[in-house]
């Protein structure tokens, strides 16, 4: 249900995006009053009825489940529900259905707001224990349909058990009537307590509450607690953990004792607690299987633990006076701390007498922490915390110590995690004192960084989680003053998490806590700033956090060299590869911060790691040096620098070095070769656009080498990284290519622009597709100067792998990647109208350009991944606007009218199409080529009549991704003489496709476009002659031909030919008979199913034409597949049901008795006289027994 902006307090006007999300996620009240009012009248009327009840109860669910996070907007309201709903349950006239019905209710409002609170609202006079307790023994534990009724009346009990009277005053005689004695209410509620802690399901729950408020009881404690005690300890001692049953009586059983120990009296149950604690000990439960018992387990010790102590606020406890975030914020000094003297404080040590128990308590509650389930190390954690308050300063410290033991490189990510949330328990509750903060806070600080490694993964997220959320809690417990100290290493540290984290969770609780800390302390640098840049929504985006906010809080000086060092410490060796390229990526941003720090000791730190051992460190140091080095070059420039003025001779000799390094070491190859390569590919681009002095160096060879080698492995690389290791090689090669083989500006080196373009004209007949890929876009990336004079050598090369679609179909890649070079090697070399062919687009070579780039416009390929051609048509689709553009733009004459009338066709085809991606892409440069004025593209067919059917603003208003927005303007273009056959044959595979929103509307549109020609005669019969031709053409093609029959199958049941039917013969239906006929030796079902439709639609047209479709239909008949045998007669009978006029009235009934009765599956023999009979009712000559021909059509 929508909120109005009234009742939750949404305001309107216009807001940040992150404002709206947060106020469409707060309630201002309670809002559904009057619909939930209605709902729980209408029980009465519904409770008999399984749907009607159904549907009121989902209902009431979706309005009270929209208040589970704010559930106190209830309050106002629960008496009333509550009180309405009990007027149902406790009349005597109420069918069981609608009790049942009615608790549904309560639960639903109780689970919403807790039970703890929609419990005490019970009526809980002396006059409901009775009825209650009936209610309840009515009741059958094993229905699972009604759990909730029993659920409520134990919670319901639970309250009358509060009554102040002795239970006995309200047994009055215990004789019956009928002479037996009745059994006395406390017996009564302690066996059904009893009783309910065995079950398996949620009453369970509600029974511990019960015994929790009725143990505790003056009267039953005296009579029943040493029993109860006795009888759950033997349940304990006589259950295990590994049948279901036992865990479930298990578990009902340490849930009672929990409870009566929290809400219990420590006088009455002092006596018992040692028992108990042996009891558990023996028990073993921190070594169960079982989560939930291990948890129970803690949660039981803990409580036996508070037991033993003596309810008492520890006098040395930490307390922060003035809790005011505006006096924190002004950095005022008027909050005091309250302090106990030292001489009362030793006084009260004085008769401080520890139980032994306790150091069992608290030894358990450590193991606690350590627990593998964060369930048990969070009740462990609040555990320790409590029995903490309670103990000496001395002892107390001494569990502080044990705590910070979990922070031990040889512990696990769960003790480290348990520690987190046991600090921050102590923290919090003021009992981690301010001197031990020099030892808390290092390892807070090592655990906000936290991670281990776990085979191709690691943990630890949890604990970073845990160690922000330990901060969050100093900031709210600690003086300014106290955290003074440790406020630079905490705001880095807290910095770096909410802005490097790899888990989003870490950093927005870093952003949090940080958040927290500049509040309640007022004392971090530039918080602030920082916080409105680095806030809950912002450091949601990982590329964000890396590229632009850490470059807005490095600017700050306190934090530039903290995010740097963790970089380089942390991330450029983690396990991720995202993180270890985004590393470097803000590297290279955080460089102008510090560009000495990062040449003079940066730099210096990374080239050993660049060629060390470890793999990941290797790559992500690689990755860094090129990053930071031309990040210092771009710098260098602004001060007329060089980057080898900047960085020392060793760092540039080292550089230089790696690469022979990693060959010596044989790191190219293997798996790690595919981390390698890409990255000291990005190392050569990087260095070559530093202009770094290695002209006619050796390395430079080596470097070439690596390139070459790589383009020539591709294949044996993995397919997921390849395309990016082909985008690093070729990104390399422009670069190296640029810098150092130019012998003068703008010529190149004669002997490598001759060996390096034969080298990949050549690697374009590669066998291998990833190198010819590589190759062409090798060619592709070519400066000018390396193309010139070559054009015509790489254009014929590239050309020759474009026209390969047939004999080679599985080279689709290489075909696509062929086509992207075409375009870049034009637009490189660029256009002159009469220049040479062997450097420039002229008009000589355009021609050639052209048709490579529109015969594959023509690539319908497809393998076992679908249809792959497409990758190529959309390549060719970009090429043709890129060289369309250069040349309008530089030579617009040898543009011809008829590439531009081809080109357009083209497009208009594939604007038509079906696939959505190809459609916009076509849609999109169509309207970029016919709206372009910079330049404007000449000879564009009908320009007029487009600019009218797509107006400038089309451009940015026509989503050609929807067929909803697409179809209605493309189908315009078949009024246009020029565009009609391509469009047409587009929109065939559109209309006659199987995606159901694609066909509705291209028909719909087509239909259309149709009915607008109606009474044009001569236009319609334009459009049945295209028809004919797109049919003729592609008669052998079932890419076309299949949706072909479905889309003319749909004309003619849309009556779009009627004006051709009142002619005899029209030669349009003779036409598409005589092709259809060609269909009917094919075994593709799919075919001889579309025919069967075509040939039934053509009945409708008059004169001998319609003897030929009857014939041809009553051949089918007697197919030798039985499904077309059936599927004819059944279309043949709908037919004559259409179309009453075809033939003779007085054999209908026959005709149609005979399709209808006849078994046209039984074998042929008898099909065939059936067959006959019908021939001899139509007039129509019976078909002859022929032999098979030897060659069929497809």
């Amino acid at each position: 249900m929508a909120l109005s902006e009234t009742e939750n307090g949404c305001s309107g006007g216009e807001r940040g995006e992150s404002d709206a999300i947060v106020k469409a996620c707060v309630l201002g009240g309670f809002s559904e009053t009057v619909e939930t009012r209605g709902l729980i009248s209408s029980l009465p009327e519904v409770h008999e009825h399984k749907l009607s009840s159904e549907s009121t109860t989902e209902r009431f669910l979706v309005i009270m489940n929209r208040y589970q996070e704010q559930p106190h907007l209830l309050d106002p309201h629960l008496e009333w529900m509550l009180n309405m709903i009990l007027e149902f349950v406790r009349s005597e006239k109420s069918p069981s259905s609608l009790v049942h019905l009615g608790f549904k209710f309560l639960y639903i409002i109780c689970k919403v707001r807790g039970y703890k609170i929609f419990m005490q609202l019970f009526p809980h006079e002396v006059t409901d224990v009775q009825p209650v307790l009936d209610l309840l023994s009515r009741q059958d534990p094993k229905d699972s349909e009604t759990w909730e009724t029993r659920y409520m009346l134990l919670l319901w009990l639970s309250m009358t058990c509060l009554i102040p009277f002795d239970l006995y005053r309200l047994d009055g005689h215990l004789e019956s009537d009928d002479g037996k004695a009745r059994e006395p209410t406390m017996d009564r509620i302690l066996a059904i307590a009893k009783s309910y802690l065995l079950v398996s399901d949620s009453p369970r729950d509600a029974a511990s509450v019960l015994v929790s408020k009725f143990m505790t009881r003056p009267d039953v404690k005296q009579k029943c607690l040493g029993d109860f005690l006795d009888w759950s300890l033997t349940t304990v001692s006589q259950t295990n953990d590994q049948s279901m049953r036992d865990i479930m009586v298990l578990d009902g059983a340490l849930q009672s004792l929990a409870k009566l120990f929290k809400h219990g009296k420590r006088d009455d149950l002092l006596q018992h607690a040692p028992t108990i604690l042996q009891s558990l000990e023996q028990k073993h439960l921190s070594e169960s299987s079982q989560a939930m018992l291990r948890k129970l387990g803690v949660k039981l010790i803990q409580r036996l633990g508070l037991t033993f102590l003596k309810p008492r606020l520890a006098a040395w406890r930490y307390q922060r006076g003035s809790r005011s975030l505006a006096a924190n914020l002004s950095m005022s000094q008027s909050a005091t701390v309250a302090v106990t003297p030292e001489a009362e404080m030793q006084e009260q040590e004085e008769d401080y007498d520890i139980p032994e128990e306790v150091e069992t308590v608290v030894e358990h509650l450590l193991v606690g922490l350590k627990d593998k389930e964060t369930i048990v190390r969070w009740s462990a954690a609040k555990g320790v915390g409590r029995v903490t308050g309670r103990l000496p300063k001395e002892l107390a410290d001494e569990v502080v110590g044990s705590v910070l033991d979990c922070f031990s490189f040889q512990e696990t990510d769960n003790a480290w995690h348990g520690g987190c949330l046991a600090l921050a328990e102590l923290g919090r509750r003021g009992l981690l004192l301010p001197s031990r903060l020099t030892d808390v806070v290092p390892l807070i600080i090592k655990s906000l960084t936290y991670e281990e490694k776990r085979g191709a993964c690691s943990v630890g997220s949890n604990v970073r989680d845990a160690a922000c959320y330990v901060c969050w809690s100093f900031a709210r417990a600690y003086e300014p003053k106290e955290l003074q100290p440790f406020v630079t290493q905490i705001a880095s540290a807290l910095l770096i998490t909410a802005v490097f984290d790899r888990n989003v969770n870490c950093r927005r609780a870093a952003s949090a806590a940080f958040q927290e800390n500049v509040g309640r302390q007022g004392t971090f640098p530039h918080g602030i700033d920082i916080l409105t840049a680095a806030d809950y929504y912002a450091v949601g985006n990982l590329n964000n956090c890396y590229l632009n906010i850490s470059v807005y809080i490095a600017s700050f000086p306190e934090y530039t060299k903290a995010m740097i060092d963790h970089l380089i410490a942390m991330k450029i060796n983690h396990w991720d590869g995202v993180i270890r390229e985004l590393s470097t990526k803000a590297l290279h941003n955080l460089t102008p911060q510090a560009p000495d720090y990062m040449a003079t000791t940066v730099l210096p730190q990374l080239l050993p790691k660049a060629v060390g051992t470890d793999l990941h460190s290797r790559h992500g140091a690689i990755l860094a040096c090129a990053e930071i080095t031309h990040a210092l070059f771009k710098l260098g420039l602004q001060t007329n620098r060089t980057v080898v003025d900047i960085i020392s001779s060793e760092c540039v000799d080292a550089l230089k070095n790696i690469h022979q390094m990693l060959h010596d070491k044989k790191r190219y190859r293997g798996f790690g070769g595919e981390l390698m390569r890409p990255a000291m590919c990005g190392l050569i681009e990087k260095l070559s656009l530093s202009k770094m002095p290695f002209k006619n160096d050796p390395v430079i060879t080596g470097w070439q080498w690596l390139i070459d080698d790589t383009i020539n492995t591709l294949h044996l690389v993995s397919s997921g990284v390849r395309d990016s290791i082909t985008v690093a090689v070729v990104s390399a090669l422009s670069a190296l290519c640029e810098e150092y083989y130019q012998a003068e500006p703008g010529q190149a080196d004669s002997q490598m622009q001759d060996v390096l373009v034969s080298q990949y004209t050549g690697g374009l007949t590669s066998p291998q597709v990833a190198t010819r890929c590589g190759s062409a876009l090798a060619l592709g990336c070519l400066p000018r100067f390396m193309i010139h004079s070559k054009l015509k050598q790489i254009l014929e090369g590239l050309q020759q792998i474009c026209t390969i679609t047939q004999k080679e179909g599985s080279l689709t890649e290489a075909r696509r990647d062929a086509v992207r070079a075409i375009a870049q090697v034009c637009v490189k070399a660029g256009v002159c109208a009469n220049g040479s062919p062997d450097s420039s687009l002229c008009s000589e070579n355009v021609a050639d350009v052209y048709g490579a780039l529109l015969d594959s416009m023509n690539d319908y390929s497809t393998d076992n991944r679908g249809d792959v051609g497409a990758w190529v048509r959309e390549a060719a689709m970009t090429s043709l606007m890129e060289v369309t553009l250069l040349v309008a733009s530089g030579a617009a004459e040898i543009l011809s009218p008829d590439l531009v009338k081809c080109t357009m066709c083209c497009l208009a085809q594939q604007a038509a199409e079906k696939i959505d991606r190809y459609r916009a892409h076509a849609g999109n440069i169509f309207l970029r080529l016919l709206h372009g004025t910079e330049p404007a593209v000449p000879h564009i067919p009908h320009r007029e009549e487009l600019l009218n059917i797509f107006p400038i603003d089309t451009t940015t208003s026509l989503n050609w991704n929807a067929p909803s927005q697409a179809f209605q303007y493309i189908t315009q273009l078949l009024g246009l003489p020029q565009y009609q056959c391509h469009t047409l044959l587009g929109l065939t595979v559109s209309v006659g496709g199987i995606t159901e929103s694609t066909v509705h509307f291209s028909s719909l549109s087509l239909f259309d476009y149709l009915r607008g020609i109606q009474d044009n005669s001569a236009a319609l019969t334009q459009f049945g002659n295209t028809l004919l031709i797109i049919f003729r053409d592609n008669i052998r093609n079932d890419r076309v031909s299949v949706p072909f029959l479905k889309m003319l199958n749909q004309m003619l049941a849309n009556s779009c030919f009627e004006i051709f039917t009142t002619e005899e013969n029209h030669h349009f239906c003779v036409e598409l008979l005589t092709l259809c006929k060609e269909f009917k030796k094919t075994k593709d079902i799919s075919k001889l199913r579309a025919c069967i439709d075509v040939f039934c639609g053509l009945i409708q047209f008059q004169g001998e034409v319609r003897k030929k479709v009857l014939s041809q239909l009553l051949m089918l008949l007697c197919h030798s597949f039985p499904v077309i045998r059936k599927t004819t007669a059944s279309q043949m009978y709908e037919m004559l049901l259409t179309y009453d006029d075809v033939i003779d009235p007085e054999v209908l009934d026959d005709v149609m008795t005979l399709l209808s009765d006849t078994n046209w599956e039984s074998d042929l023999a008898t099909v065939r006289t059936h067959r006959n009979q019908l021939c001899d009712l139509l007039g129509v000559p019976r078909p002859q027994v022929v032999a098979k021909s030897s060659v069929q059509v497809s």
